[in-house]
């Protein structure tokens, strides 16, 4: 049986995203909850949700979890908002946090645009722009909604990194997918069939890897 773990550091929307998984995963397939770094060694894929401030993940993360970024790395990996933005090369946020740097990019704060007329957090549902084809998109049209809370947003520096954008004031990254790793600005777990669908494609996706 293959494990999917999923990443608790205190941090997290952690019963709706196990939840979610419940609902599109089969029998070969068991769901844990990972508390240490030892956790994850017999991890199949590994799920990192997130909420709050970047600083605060990047702390709790490297005392609970040293060396993820090499688990990151070498397993097929989901990431979930804080999750997505951690594997930047540094966020704007708390004065400047350095994080994984596993996709090159910065992570900022929406005050910094020109629009003034922002409400911040972008809360809500908003379009998910596929920039290519990629079999994580299977059977979710081009421009369907996805929910989206957070006041920070990221922007990928490669092309081939940045699997689609949304607009919101600005047109930013809304999901990466890089090898093995996959990971979105959007809450999948909140978005409905569209977002079920998207689970379920990265666990087909994952098995290929």
């Amino acid at each position: 049986m293959k494990k999917i773990s999923v990443i608790d550091y205190g941090m997290s929307n952690l019963h709706s995203v196990l939840k979610s998984f419940q609902k599109v995963i089969d029998k070969k397939y068991s769901l844990s909850i990972a508390k240490t770094i030892k956790d994850l060694e017999d991890a199949s894929i590994i799920i990192l949700p997130g909420q709050g401030a970047a600083n605060s993940c990047m702390d709790r993360l490297n005392s609970k979890f040293p060396s993820l970024d090499k688990f990151i790395i070498n397993r097929p990996f989901f990431g979930i908002c804080l999750g997505f933005q951690i594997l930047f090369n540094e966020s704007s946020e708390d004065g400047g946090v350095k994080c994984f740097s596993i996709i090159d990019g910065t992570v900022t704060d929406f005050k910094n645009t020109t629009n003034r007329k922002l409400k911040i957090p972008h809360m809500g549902w908003n379009i998910v722009n596929q920039n290519h084809s990629h079999p994580i998109w299977k059977n979710i049209s081009n421009k369907s909604f996805f929910y989206f809370v957070h006041s920070y947003y990221a922007q990928a520096t490669k092309l081939s990194d940045e699997l689609s954008t949304t607009d919101y004031g600005i047109n930013f990254t809304s999901s990466v997918i890089k090898d093995n790793i996959f990971a979105c600005q959007y809450h999948p777990e909140k978005s409905s069939s569209n977002g079920l669908q998207l689970l379920s494609n990265f666990i087909t996706y994952s098995e290929g890897i």
